[in-house]
């Protein structure tokens, strides 16, 4: 129960377990910022932050990101997120969260970002007028 979680939290250490959640921040910030037409909120890069990234994309609703990405096994959630007058204050109306912890690895963000690029591509070339596979489609099916 509850007493073998927190020992084994502490078996790992709670200093260990919150420097590894800062670097896997920073890498998720890192690699989500490369990203053409994302935003990220929250502190800027080098600037100590949880293990997490709120973001919007320009050319994709968040509910349809995190739709799109269940699809492939990639777990974000989408919404207020309890933070409507922040959403306002910056000018949008829901953002993208995407969540790590310790039992995540650069790789897991490797493969998010991975899904997350073919995700925007794909809203990217809806309504380009070229016929289907005629758009330069690397094969991705977002329904099977």
């Amino acid at each position: 129960g509850l007493g073998s979680t927190v020992s084994y939290l502490n078996k790992i250490g709670l200093d260990r377990i919150e420097a590894y959640e800062h670097e896997l921040a920073h890498y998720m910030y890192k690699r989500l910022s490369e990203i053409d037409g994302v935003t990220v909120f929250g502190p800027p890069a080098g600037a100590p932050r949880a293990a997490l990234c709120a973001f919007v994309c320009q050319q994709v609703h968040p509910s349809d990101l995190s739709t799109f990405l269940d699809m492939e096994g990639v777990a974000i959630r989408a919404g207020h997120h309890c933070c409507q007058p922040l959403h306002h204050a910056l000018g949008y109306s829901h953002s993208a969260r995407a969540s790590l912890y310790f039992y995540n690895t650069k790789e897991d963000v490797d493969k998010f970002i991975e899904y997350l690029q073919q995700t925007l591509d794909f809203f990217g070339n809806m309504g380009d007028g070229d016929e289907l596979g005629e758009s330069g489609d690397d094969g991705f099916v977002p329904f099977i």
